[in-house]
């Protein structure tokens, strides 16, 4: 597969965290309120930023040490 079980649990947490911003925009209402304007954009440009994250992560492969 090309994604591993932690690219997904990225992936859903960077999910949520986009819908969370984006309901907290909707719940103030306000165009010029605190939430809407500050807190909400970062959590939305964060939740992006961790989904990108979670599609470009890959795991480093192991090191074997072959002294002969």
């Amino acid at each position: 597969m090309v994604f591993t079980r932690r690219n997904y649990i990225l992936l859903i947490a960077g999910i949520v965290v986009v819908t969370a911003g984006y309901a907290m925009m909707r719940i103030e209402n306000e165009v010029n309120g605190f939430i809407s304007l500050n807190v909400a954009p970062i959590l939305i440009m964060g939740g992006y930023l961790g989904v990108m994250y979670a599609i470009f992560y890959r795991e480093k492969p192991a090191v074997e040490d072959d002294q002969s």
